[in-house]
Parts: structure tokens; C-alpha cells; sequence
């Protein structure tokens, strides 16, 4: 007998307005830790940039470009620039599937379909400062990379996921080269992009001995299931990728007959791999940019919790409110605007400590410059409005 199913739940939830304020004032807590801690992880951010983009100016100093076809032990421990097409001791092997790969490394997808859930919630304040909360859970069928537990689902029945037989995994060549440079996995495992490596019939019949079940290869991919173009739960899709031997550039301390990370005066480290050739400038100058789009974006998280962190400061006043739903919500709004302000206050100041911490003159006249602008534009708004309105012209006799 088929498990009954439903594929929509609705659940409804109900906060007394003491305990949304009980959990405003547990909230303080957290906006008290996250405030300072916001502020630390601004000031470790300007600090790490900086000794970075330092520790990568130092690189690009001392590194020296090398042949790859020979290994000089007079280069030990130096910071080396080495540019070469790769090569390897054999092919990378997927064993389970019988597949091989010429390139550096072999990748293998695997998606199965599954049920998935996906909810959504709509929040109501009511008179008196109480909550409700109406949670919808829908259920549908799709591809997923990963397995997705319907045991945790809020109605599991009639919505089981099996098993995923097979995981997706990458599977490196032996005895990968750079010239005569060995190269580490570390050093692969995100090298290069990779392009489609289609499966064959043998792979396929092979599966399906395996399987007991039916095998397909569409488009390249092996499709174990019935009727592919209309997929049941369980039925899987593994497609197989490669990354192709090419050029490579490297830029680290030479170690042995392969490569470490160099390690700086700065105390950071220098380990740079890229497809393709370029020389070291032009590697150190792609290290300089990402170190700086790091920085934005760890300036940018920063700034968001603290904004966090003051929103749940202030979130209290805002429960304490919501006894009358619209006066909850402007105070709502005008604790969220505060929020932001003590936000865009607070923050760059830190940064700008940061910067006078780690780079004292260049912070000084930062905040120099930013003190003499706030004056040219006071005094040209002074002198602007200080300036005499002409009077109207008299009547002409």
C-alpha cells in the first residue's frame, strides 16, 4: 500500500508578547558580544591586509624566474617563479566507473532525485505585543548534488529519500609536473577549469550489471533510472569532468625537488599557482588585487554584524512597542535607522585605527586630508551664505 502523501503542511505558532521580550533581552546579549566583535574583526581585517599586500611587495622583490627543466639546488629555499606546460606519471582514474583522464584531474558529479523541502514564514503582530507565525512547508521533486535527510522533514511521510549510492569525488593524476618541479596536491586541487569528459556505452552496461538497474548515456552522462525524461525519486544523473594538461605559473619557495609556501617577514606566506603562463609580475599584481577584493569583502561582513549587533541592542524598544502594532513598527524603523547610523559611525573609525595602528602616517594623513575637506566645505557653505543678496532694481524714471 502506497504511503499517504501531502505535499503542503501548514503550521502555526504563537508568541506571548512576555516572551518575545524575554528573547529581545537574551538578544542584547548576543548585539553586546557581536558589536566589539565586529569591531576586532575590522581592525584584525586592516591589519592582515596590510601585512599581506607588504609580505606580497616583498615577494615581488626577491623572486627570481627559473628554468623548469632543471632542478638548482643553489635555489633552495628561494622564492622561485616557474612557468611550463604539466605533465604526469599516468592518467587520473575514477576506478568505480572505469574512467581515466589524460588531464591533471578528473572530477566526478553526481546529482540524485530527490524531495526537497522549502518553507516560508509570515509574521503578524498582534494587539497586546503577541506574535504569530504561519509556516508553510511545500514538497516537490528536483536534482540535488547533495542527499537531502527526509527524516528532518516537518511531514516526512510520503516524501522518503533513499540513499545516495554514489558521492561525487576528484581523483588526481600521479606524479604531477611542472618542467622538473614536482607539484603538490594542495597545489592542484583548484587548479584549472574544468570541461566535459563524456561516458560511454561500456560504462554505462557496466553500471547497470552493478546496478540491476537501468542505464542510459544522454549527452554524455550515465542516467540510471526508467524513463529519464520523467525521473522518480532515487533516480540518479553522474557526468564526469577533466581538467586538461596546459600551462602552468607557479610562485613559491623552492623545496626539495618540488614547492612550499615562502614564508615572509611579514610572518605571511607566498604560494601562488595559476593556469595559463604569465610572468611574476603579473602574479604578484593578480595576488595584490585579490588580497584586496578580501579586504572589501571581510570590511563588508564587518560592518553587517555590527549593524546586527546594534539592531539587537535596540530591539527591545521595538517589542516593548508592538503592545500597538504601528507604534512597534516606527519604533522598528527608527531603531533600524539608528542602528545604521551608529553603524556608518562606528565603522570606519575603526578602520581608520587600524590603518594609524599598522600605517601611522599614512592613517594621519588620511584623517589630515578628511579634516581639511570637512573645513574647505564648512567655510565655502559659510562664505556662500554670508554672501549679499542684490537688491531688486529701482523703477526707471
Amino acid at each position: 500500500m502506497e504511503e499517504q502523501r501531502i505535499d503542503q503542511v501548514t503550521e502555526t505558532t504563537n508568541t506571548s508578547w512576555f516572551s518575545r521580550l524575554g528573547q529581545a533581552f537574551a538578544g542584547v546579549l548576543i548585539g553586546l558580544a557581536l558589536v566589539p566583535g565586529s569591531g576586532a574583526l575590522l581592525f584584525w581585517n586592516e591589519g592582515r591586509a596590510i601585512k599581506t599586500a607588504r609580505g606580497l611587495d616583498e615577494g615581488a622583490g626577491v623572486v627570481r624566474s627559473v628554468a623548469a627543466e632543471r632542478v638548482d639546488q643553489a635555489n633552495e629555499g628561494r622564492l622561485v617563479h616557474v612557468t611550463a606546460t604539466l605533465a604526469t606519471a599516468g592518467p587520473a582514474l575514477d576506478a568505480e566507473f572505469g574512467v581515466r583522464s589524460a588531464g591533471v584531474r578528473l572530477v566526478r558529479q553526481v546529482e540524485m532525485y530527490q524531495w526537497i523541502e522549502e518553507s516560508t514564514t509570515e509574521t503578524r503582530t498582534k494587539l497586546g505585543g503577541g506574535e504569530e507565525r504561519v509556516t508553510t512547508y511545500k514538497y516537490q521533486r528536483g536534482w540535488s548534488e547533495k542527499p537531502i535527510d527526509s527524516a528532518k522533514f516537518k511531514e516526512p511521510r510520503g516524501h522518503t529519500n533513499p540513499a545516495m549510492v554514489y558521492r561525487a569525488r576528484d581523483a588526481l593524476a600521479p606524479g604531477v609536473k611542472i618542467g622538473a618541479f614536482a607539484m603538490s596536491e594542495s597545489m592542484l586541487a583548484h587548479f584549472g577549469e574544468a570541461r566535459a569528459l563524456a561516458a560511454t556505452t561500456d560504462q554505462a552496461d557496466a553500471l547497470q550489471r552493478k546496478l540491476r538497474r537501468p542505464v542510459a548515456v544522454i549527452d554524455g552522462v550515465l542516467t540510471v533510472g526508467r524513463d529519464p525524461a520523467e525521473p522518480a525519486v532515487g533516480d540518479l544523473r553522474i557526468s564526469f569532468k577533466e581538467v586538461p594538461l596546459q600551462a602552468a605559473t607557479v610562485v613559491a619557495a623552492q623545496a626539495g625537488g618540488g614547492f612550499a609556501p615562502y614564508r615572509t617577514k611579514q610572518g605571511t606566506t607566498v604560494s601562488l599557482v595559476s593556469a595559463g603562463t604569465y610572468s611574476a609580475a603579473e602574479m604578484f599584481a593578480d595576488a595584490q588585487a585579490a588580497n584586496t577584493t578580501l579586504t572589501w569583502i571581510l570590511r563588508a561582513v564587518g560592518a553587517l554584524l555590527m549593524f546586527v549587533g546594534f539592531s539587537l541592542i535596540l530591539r527591545p524598544l521595538s517589542v516593548l512597542g508592538d503592545v500597538i502594532p504601528l507604534l512597534g513598527d516606527i519604533i522598528r524603523a527608527g531603531a533600524g535607522f539608528v542602528g545604521l547610523v551608529c553603524t556608518l559611525a562606528i565603522a570606519p573609525v575603526v578602520i581608520a585605527a587600524g590603518w594609524l595602528f599598522y600605517r601611522p602616517l599614512v592613517g594621519i594623513a588620511v584623517i589630515v586630508i578628511g579634516i581639511a575637506a570637512t573645513w574647505g566645505v564648512g567655510r565655502l557653505a559659510r562664505q556662500k551664505g554670508a554672501a549679499p543678496v542684490p537688491r531688486p532694481a529701482g523703477p526707471i524714471a
